[in-house]
């Protein structure tokens, strides 16, 4: 699969001289780091303890990131904050118990909501930018009572394709079992269906080690994710198209191997690159097909989510 086009080779050479921001959290040490999008200028801009931090998305347009904290996964107390991009004003959006254990977050800017996985609660959920009107979307419980325990059932990832009206999840799986799926729905559920019963759930991809975190690139529909198990197809960055044919869909490519447990994954589409962190402490960066590999910062703690923002928005 070839997702290159005639403008690629200068979009890769615009972003080696392009700067920006990176945001990314440390799950061990509670906190929310920033970066230049080289690694240089590391900073601590919120350190909260071990909440356990673990999706984040930026709008820069407002000056607002936000994250989710996991808590403790045996406990309904995960919640979802709020702050300025330098760190300060930091709120509680959506309160401890609004959801169990939120995973990647995403924001969707047009429509003024915000959407994430909520792993042992097994749901795909969604609320206002300001966390009012928590709704569930998916619920993969199959009558599993709070929290799950089949880690079958647990969404990790998320992504939001707003003009197509779909989510894409991930679903992982027991650790380095080879269960993990990718699935897709309609944003909008069909009236006469729920969360539970719903029928436009698609089945995607299958048989992955471990995904987790994902990321679109819609004008060429290709979906990117990280996975985080076993080599030689886990320790990943994984690349297919968003619509494959059923029947004849061929395996992922892989993009970026050797990592420590791969977690946080951010496209810079306009510069040609992506930003990954694992869960060993590193962030590292690389152009969209895997080329121009590089590690950007190491022993950081236990990195999870990420995010990139453009210099000129996030100054």
């Amino acid at each position: 699969m070839s997702v290159t086009t005639s403008n690629s080779k200068d979009a890769y050479a615009a972003a080696a001289t392009m700067s920006g921001r990176l945001f990314f959290l440390d799950l061990a040490g509670g906190r929310v780091l920033c970066a230049n999008a080289d690694g240089s200028d590391l900073k601590t801009i919120v350190s909260e303890g071990r909440k356990l931090p673990d999706g984040l998305a930026v709008d820069s347009a407002e000056g607002h990131m936000y994250w989710t904290n996991m808590g403790n996964p045996k406990a309904n107390d995960g919640s979802i904050l709020r702050s300025d991009l330098d760190g300060r004003n930091v709120t509680t959006i959506v309160p401890s118990g609004g959801t169990f254990t939120p995973k990647q977050l995403q924001i969707d800017k047009k429509n003024g909501k915000l959407y994430w996985s909520d792993r042992e609660g097994m749901r795909v959920m969604r609320a206002n930018l300001d966390g009012s009107r928590v709704e569930t979307l998916v619920d993969t419980s199959h009558g599993d009572l709070r929290p799950g325990s089949d880690a079958r059932k647990w969404c990790v990832g998320i992504a939001v394709d707003a003009g197509g009206g779909k989510i894409y999840w991930t679903q992982k799986g027991s650790d380095d079992a080879g269960q993990g799926r990718i699935f897709r729905a309609n944003i909008q559920i069909t009236q006469g269906q729920t969360p539970v019963n719903r029928q436009d759930i698609e089945l995607l991809y299958d048989n992955l080690p471990e995904p987790i975190d994902l990321d679109l690139d819609i004008a060429h529909r290709v979906m990117y994710w990280t996975d985080r198990g076993d080599p030689p197809r886990g320790n990943t960055v994984n690349r297919a198209p968003m619509d494959p044919t059923p029947g004849k869909r061929k395996d992922p490519e892989i993009l970026f191997s050797h990592l420590m447990e791969g977690i946080g994954l951010a496209l810079d589409l306009k510069g040609g690159r992506m930003f990954i962190t694992d869960f060993g402490g590193s962030v590292y960066s690389a152009n969209l097909d895997g080329s121009n590999k590089k590690t950007l910062l190491v022993a950081e703690g236990n990195l999870t989510g990420i995010a990139y923002v453009e210099a000129s928005s996030a100054s």
